[in-house]
């Protein structure tokens, strides 16, 4: 099935428009990172993570309540499976023992009862955070090396401009998010979600990057700029069906999965539409800047008219 036939939107023509788009959304994450700050999770911060159940109906918002009135602080409380069990995270990993018995009299004659403890201490929370920026440096750079091995170096790098500005971009609006109240915090299941953002968002951009790649063979004597639109054109259907599909999926999770799947899905979600963005903007024209920022090269025809090096199309021309 084909939304789109025989497209012939000019992605190529608009690159400046959608450089500067993307510079300024990414700046204005990127302060937004810095002024705000981040909230992380237990994983990356420290703290324990207790599950409880209740023989009685009990809501997120009575546990809270509750604990709150017993003098603890809990930074997320979430529901699961079915009836009245709870994940409740805390930052604090003092005193367990005197903290639990204070929940267990906040909630007396509720039929209270602990089903598992899980505590992480800060010194393990921040190797954990430390790690998780190493897992997703070295996935960068096993990407850069993969497309530069299948392309050329300048596409690898092109797909790594594209995949950064895809985290930045991802971890930004997630950051604002936090502060509008959406309840996410930044935890082992976010950077679960960025690793697998970057391996679709990856998915998309080899694909145009193939269909570049055939059309270069096919239509030699064409400007680069118009056989890069039309590779990104003829792969645009392609690209559409895919993302939709897994958008839809996200938005259900989103509105219908709970607060315990929330900050995977609209991490997904983001980083699906950051990253088809970028696959059709960024990457591609990355590329073109490339050829004709530094390689001299006549993207649009003119000079050459083929996409070749317009010294050596000079020193052609002078010999014949």
């Amino acid at each position: 099935m084909q939304f789109f036939k025989k497209t012939n939107i000019d992605f190529i023509g608009k690159r400046a428009i959608f450089f500067w788009f993307s510079s300024i959304l990414s700046t204005i994450g990127i302060l937004a990172i810095v002024f705000l700050g981040v909230k992380f999770g237990i994983d990356f911060d420290g703290g324990t993570e207790l599950t409880v159940k209740f023989e009685k109906q009990v809501g997120t918002e009575d546990v809270r309540t509750g604990m709150k009135q017993s003098g603890i602080e809990a930074s997320e409380i979430k529901s699961y499976g079915e009836g009245s069990q709870f994940i409740v995270r805390m930052k604090n990993t003092e005193n367990m023992d005197q903290i639990k018995e204070k929940i267990s009299k906040a909630f007396e004659g509720k039929g209270y009862e602990l089903m598992g403890e899980n505590s992480i201490g800060a010194k393990i929370g921040g190797e954990m955070k430390r790690d998780a920026f190493i897992a997703v440096f070295l996935a960068i750079i096993g990407i850069l090396l993969y497309i530069a091995f299948r392309f050329e170096f300048i596409f690898g790098l092109g797909a790594i401009i594209a995949l950064i500005h895809d985290v930045i971009m991802t971890f930004s609006f997630l950051v604002i998010a936090q502060h509008l109240g959406l309840g996410i915090e930044v935890d082992a299941t976010i950077l679960a979600a960025m690793l697998t953002v970057i391996g679709f968002s990856i998915n998309d951009t080899v694909i145009i990057f193939d269909r570049i790649r055939e059309n270069k063979e096919k239509m030699k004597g064409i400007p680069m700029a118009k056989y890069f639109n039309l590779s990104i054109n003829e792969t645009l259907s392609r690209t559409i069906n895919t993302v939709l599909t897994v958008v839809l999926v996200l938005l259900t999770m989103v509105f219908l999965g709970g607060s315990v799947l929330m900050g995977f899905s609209f991490t997904m979600l983001l980083g699906i539409l950051f990253g088809t963005y970028s696959s059709i903007y960024i990457a591609s024209s990355y590329v073109l800047f490339h050829y004709k920022k530094f390689r001299n090269v006549d993207i649009d025809g003119g000079v050459s008219g083929t996409g070749i090096d317009k010294k050596q199309a000079a020193i052609t021309a002078t010999k014949a």
